[in-house]
């Protein structure tokens, strides 16, 4: 009685197909993934609150149908805005725009500090906020010009292999040395009490958070940041950025890859040098330039630049402009 039981709870069996064919069929039903074709440029995304830079990064990758993408600086899941993504050609220079300086707009919550620094973590202490928008400008000139920063444990640097944040997620506190950032702009846009509204710009590895810890520290109330927008990095801007939405409604992957700028949008802030057909065929080899004789155009002063084949405006990569008109190849496009 049993066996029949058991038998008659069993799924009916079609004789007609072998199991692995019928596994074969149903998998030939799903539709084929199109294959991925490289994309080179630049995507100015305005990165939504709650997401962290790589999600956004993947999900980005993912609508333009990219095989190779990077971003070019972190933002934190709490903050907005300007998040460059590069493609393609374009990775190749994304350690400039990491090096760049950058541009914030941030609210800092006076009178309450948390144990990240920001408005995710847990409040640690509360303090009346009792301060004008004169002590405040006081507080902020101290903070202009070069400074020093103890960097957070909750941040993505690495002690032994890990990240400081997982060991603060342990509960366990390390030793950090102070590192020398430049605070090149600080500006007061609101003072609303308890919330304080400012414009920042600093030098690479300058935190935000830090920033407005500090800020309320020296104004003996404590803080912590309530919120953070970046709204430049480098010569790039918020000018022409676009939401993860945006990408999505634009249509077809063609359509989205329309939204990208070239790969030279992140090298504007460096002078372009024009070279002949056969001068751009010994570059792309890799040969050093000597070009005083050359009728080429140069800038008067040394550095790095910016490289074009004239005939047809194809960027070939990046040099360094040497004493005596010497043109040392750096990183080339494959693409020219």
């Amino acid at each position: 009685m049993t066996d029949i039981q058991t038998a008659a709870q069993l799924p009916p069996i079609d004789d007609a197909a072998p199991q692995g064919a019928k596994r074969r069929h149903a998998g030939a039903q799903r539709p084929a993934r199109p294959p991925r074709v490289p994309v080179h440029g630049v995507l100015l995304l305005d990165k939504p609150v709650g997401l962290s830079s790589n999600d956004a990064l993947v999900r980005a990758k993912r609508m333009l149908n990219a095989p190779k993408a990077g971003h070019t600086g972190t933002l934190d899941p709490f903050a907005t805005g300007l998040l460059p993504l590069c493609f393609g050609e374009a990775t190749k220079f994304s350690q400039d725009l990491l090096e760049a300086d950058k541009t914030y707009e941030a609210v800092v919550h006076l009178g309450i500090t948390t144990d990240t620094g920001d408005t995710e973590g847990q409040v640690t202490a509360q303090q009346p906020v009792q301060c004008t928008v004169e002590q405040i400008e006081q507080v902020l000139a101290q903070f202009r010009g070069p400074i020093s920063q103890v960097p957070p444990m909750h941040s993505a640097l690495k002690r032994d292999g890990r990240p400081l944040y997982e060991y603060a997620r342990a509960g366990i506190t390390l030793e950090r040395e102070a590192r020398d950032v430049t605070i090149h702009h600080l500006e007061l846009l609101a003072f609303a009490p308890p919330m304080l509204s400012i414009r920042v710009t600093c030098s690479k590895g300058t935190y935000i958070r830090v920033l407005g810890e500090d800020i309320g520290a020296a104004l003996g109330c404590g803080a912590h940041l309530n919120a953070l927008r970046r709204t430049g990095a480098g010569s790039l801007t918020l000018q022409g950025a676009v939401t993860l939405e945006q990408l999505e409604q634009a249509g077809e992957v063609a359509d989205r890859r329309a939204l990208l700028l070239p790969v030279d949008g992140l090298l504007q802030s460096f002078a372009a040098v024009h070279l002949t057909d056969e001068l751009a065929r010994r570059f792309l080899q890799g040969q050093r330039l000597a070009l005083g004789k050359e009728s080429v155009a140069l800038p008067p002063e040394p550095g790095r630049v910016r490289v074009y084949r004239a005939s047809d405006l194809a960027l070939l990569g990046t040099a360094l402009l040497q004493p005596y008109d010497v043109l040392a190849p750096e990183r080339l496009v494959s693409t020219a």
